[in-house]
């Protein structure tokens, strides 16, 4: 009785010992090893026993359950360990293997991190089986032996065995696996009995050591090795992908898609935080950490083809550049810095130390018998500074981030004033007209290489990557007839910037500017569209600043040519002197429209721009962080749009409507020099003036002027408002136009 009872504690039972799940075999219902887990033991004493005594009998019921949880625990753990699903694909074709693989896996359900967690059981089995042999030559060695022999060895097993039962049921029952399954078994840890804690954290390091090499292979290399979506880190495509595509249409997809591509993909939407896989103790934080030090080591493992081959030169010119960077930066290099970047010109962008230094903490962490949050958020903090630093290098100073900034600074928020003042110029005449829809751009590429010829110098080469374009018809005009082989960011479709209150087409003038490898990282889609907002609201206020100025120009030139025709023909000059008294208060509303578009202009290009520009110099410098570059490029573009008031459409209504009103006050009067309608121009000087007096009472409210959000503005309001004139004149006009005195005729 006693050995059958030593072999029911091993699973195996007989007369003495029964399953009543053989017992079905009778009924056809046969038992084997892939039936479900019981929710309650099956192993009974035969009823057919009558020698036994009550006690002696509850004794051996009590024992027999630990021989029932060894049985489904072993179970569990020879399923899991199971890896004929990967040998029954040897041999075969590697497309039709990964379909096999992917078929079989949707069946069975492997699960890398169950495996694991079976280890783990098979060492507490082990030490079970160890256990009953120990009992076993015991009861061999006693003369007399008795249950309590048995009772006394397997003690400590009536603590472990049912709790782990507990935890395979629930892995079963729930079909847990991934980052569910380590929640799981961190839960179960926290419990007050000291040998079971144990045995689960034995469990969970198990779990940990799947992460691990998970986490070495994504933070080192790059690589997602997770063949059966249980790492918290996914591909974004995952949860859209037919799985019933077939492996020939996924290889054709691939092949048609370059490895540029993909790396850019893979850096802006290629993968994502798998939320129910992210285990509770492991924070967001930390997940989006290691999701970022993944990325980068994909991109500094994986460059784009074009830039290996040019990144020597393009360093080198760089490097020789390095005056300009300089100046950008206020400051020089540090000389540590600057001899890493050149030993860095014909290696790696991840040194192999570095990666081996990454390495070498997970594989501490991997070693450490408890996991530790402390020590893992350090490590992971660490990856991660190694990878921003890595790209920084690369982004600022091989890719020259600052070029591209001033770049941009120059053509679309205006720096270049010159270039722009001459393009405006040269194609005032063919912005009268409305643009045609066949050669509309074509018509723009005249004024624009002319002014680009005048003004803009050999040496600048980022001029190159700029290209005009009209978005409503779709062609472009680029600044440059070279074919740079490169990726466009095209912004026409993604931002419909042109307002409502359009004076004509040609207010839909947009730039594009052409980025290269690793740029792309940096000025995304999103980014250059913010810069595209700027540049056309500047682009506006330029043209109107310009109208303004030339129709005074051309009236007063005109005004003299026939003052000198009357001084020759002999006329007198006071029908001349009544003309001139006649539009003086025309002129008062054209200088009252120059001085708000002029002092609009420099509150932007001073007080805004220049001023956030030197903050962002200043946060390159002192960084070394890609990630925190990002976030200053992104406070740097939101503080420009939020302080030239593009983000509040009331305010923006109103300056697109006064730059209209402007624009409208000019054609008319060059127009009609000679006999000006003058009911329109009140109708316009009526409408101006209600919509500054407006603007001015919106700015001065204590929402935008005591808010933080416009640091400058209360300057910009006191050179509007020096005399007074515009609060004097601004009381009630929101609701009441103030009556203006005809203009005589």
């Amino acid at each position: 009785m006693l050995h059958e009872l030593l072999l029911a504690l091993l699973g195996f039972t007989g007369d003495l010992i029964v399953d009543e799940r053989e017992q079905r075999k009778t009924l056809g219902l046969a038992f084997n090893t892939d039936s479900p887990l019981s929710d309650e033991c099956t192993f009974k004493l035969a009823p057919d026993i009558s020698f036994i005594e009550p006690s002696e009998r509850d004794l051996i019921e009590r024992l027999i359950k630990l021989g029932f949880y060894y049985r489904e625990l072993d179970r569990f753990a020879k399923k899991s360990r199971n890896l004929s699903w990967i040998r029954s694909v040897t041999g075969v074709h590697p497309l039709e293997r990964a379909d096999e693989l992917s078929k079989q896996g949707r069946e069975k359900k492997p699960s890398v991190y169950r495996r694991a967690i079976a280890n783990g059981i098979g060492e507490i089995l082990s030490v079970y089986r160890s256990a009953v042999l120990h009992i076993e030559q015991k009861l061999l060695a006693e003369t007399t032996p008795i249950l309590a022999t048995v009772t006394q060895g397997l003690n400590k097993f009536f603590v472990l065995f049912p709790p782990l039962y507990e935890v395979i049921l629930e892995i079963e029952r729930d079909d847990i696996r991934g980052g569910q399954l380590l929640n799981v078994l961190n839960k179960r840890c926290h419990c007050g009995v000291p040998e079971l804690r144990t045995c689960l954290q034995r469990l969970l390091w198990h779990g940990h050591q799947v992460m691990y090499n998970q986490l070495a292979a994504w933070m080192v290399y790059g690589i997602l090795q997770d063949p059966h979506g249980e790492f918290f880190i996914k591909r974004q495509e995952d949860g859209d992908l037919d799985h019933r595509s077939s492996q020939e249409e996924i290889s054709e997809k691939l092949a048609r898609t370059s490895v540029h591509e993909t790396s850019l993909t893979d850096w802006h939407s290629g993968f994502h935080i798998s939320l129910d896989m992210l285990p509770d103790y492991i924070s967001m934080r930390l997940g989006e950490s290691i999701l970022f030090a993944g990325k980068a080591i994909r991109v500094l493992r994986n460059p784009s083809p074009a830039f290996q081959f040019q990144k020597d030169k393009s360093f080198q010119q760089t490097m020789r550049g390095s005056q300009r960077i300089q100046g950008f930066m206020h400051s020089d290099f540090p000389e540590t810095e600057t001899e890493l970047d050149a030993d860095l010109t014909g290696g790696e962008l991840l040194p192999q130390s570095e990666a081996d230094k990454i390495e070498a903490m997970l594989k501490e962490l991997k070693e450490s018998s408890e996991f530790h949050k402390r020590s893992f958020e350090c490590t992971v903090d660490s990856v991660r500074a190694i990878a921003a630093s890595h790209l920084w290098q690369l982004v600022v100073v091989r890719a020259d981030l600052s070029g591209h900034l001033k770049a941009l600074k120059d053509y679309f928020l205006l720096e270049k004033g010159d270039f722009f003042q001459c393009f405006l110029e040269e194609s005032r005449q063919l912005m009268r007209l409305p643009p045609r829809q066949s050669t509309g751009e074509s018509d723009l590429m005249v004024p624009f290489q002319l002014a680009a010829t005048k003004t803009i110098a050999e040496e600048d080469k980022y001029f190159s990557r700029v290209s005009l374009r009209m978005p409503s018809f779709g062609v472009t005009v680029r600044s440059s007839q070279a074919d740079m082989a490169r990726s466009k960011v095209s912004l026409a479709g993604k931002a419909n910037l042109t307002s409502d209150t359009s004076v004509d087409g040609w207010d839909a003038i947009a730039l594009e500017y052409s980025v290269d490898w690793p740029m792309q990282l940096f000025f995304t889609q999103e980014v250059l569209s913010k810069y595209l907002k700027v540049f056309q609201y500047l682009i506006r206020l330029k043209r109107t600043q310009m109208e303004l100025e030339k129709s005074w120009a051309s009236v007063m030139h005109q005004d003299h040519i026939e003052s000198a025709q009357h001084r020759k023909d002999g006329i007198n000059g006071s029908t001349s002197q009544q003309r001139r008294q006649g539009i003086r208060p025309m002129w008062r509303v054209r200088e009252h429209m120059a001085f708000l578009i002029r002092n609009l202009q420099f509150y932007i290009q001073v007080d805004v721009i220049e001023s956030q520009w030197k903050v962002l110099q200043t946060h390159i410098h002192d960084s070394q962080d890609f990630t925190e570059l990002v976030g200053f490029h992104q406070e740097y573009l939101s503080a420009l749009i939020s302080q030239s008031f593009l983000d509040i459409g009331s305010v923006s209504r109103i300056l697109d409507s006064i730059m209209k009103l402007c624009l409208q006050f000019c054609w008319n009067i060059e127009s009609q020099e000679s006999n000006p309608n003058t009911s329109e121009l009140e109708n316009i000087a009526e409408e101006f003036n209600k919509k500054s007096n407006s603007l001015y009472t919106i700015l001065r409210s204590s929402k935008l002027a005591g808010s933080q959000r416009a640091p400058f503005l209360r300057r910009f309001l006191l050179r509007l408002n020096f005399n007074s004139f515009y609060e004097a004149t601004a009381r009630g006009v929101l609701n009441v136009v103030r009556q203006r005195p005809a203009l005589p005729l």
